[in-house]
């Protein structure tokens, strides 16, 4: 009886060659599937680079006008700025007009040199050693303007030159 209970008690030994050999397999058809859903553009990174889908893309189509703008030279202006010691700002802009308007801004061009001078004059030296000082004072100087010639007519200020010295 001891032979029969040894017989049952022996289990043959797996090879888990089997484990392994599906594990491969999956792993190569996973591989595949996602190089082929990349490739093909199916998901949103991979793929063509941006800028060849975007030349492809413009082989076919014209390209759009630009917009019909003009550019109002302003004069220079020196400023003498809110200081202890005698410091002076020299801003120059240009400003960006629809075409259709551009003599009816020009007409208000002594307006806006008084806006313009009025508040640079205004502005204290800290405002201006910030890093994003050019961007408000381009927005608070396009509201004002916008407010003496009309909206819609201006479409942003440009500025050339501003030195603090």
């Amino acid at each position: 009886m001891t032979d029969a209970t040894a017989e049952q008690a022996e289990v043959p030994e797996k090879s888990g060659k089997k484990g392994m050999i599906m594990g491969v397999i999956l792993a190569v058809a996973g591989a595949a599937g996602g190089y082929f859903l990349t490739t093909s553009g199916l998901l949103p990174f991979g793929g063509k680079p941006a800028m060849e889908e975007a030349e492809e893309k413009d082989k076919g189509k014209a390209v759009k006008a630009l917009p019909q703008v003009g550019f109002i030279d302003l004069p220079p202006v020196i400023v003498s700025v809110n200081a202890g010691d005698s410091r002076h700002l020299k801003f120059h802009a240009q400003l960006e007009v629809n075409s259709e308007y551009a003599a009816d801004v020009e007409k208000m061009k002594p307006r806006i040199m008084d806006i313009l001078n009025g508040y640079l004059r205004a502005v204290e030296v800290s405002d201006l050693e910030d890093s994003l000082a050019l961007m408000r004072i381009r927005g608070h100087l396009l509201r004002r303007i916008e407010i003496v010639v009309g909206e819609g007519r201006v479409r942003d200020v440009l500025v050339m030159e501003f030195v603090l010295n």
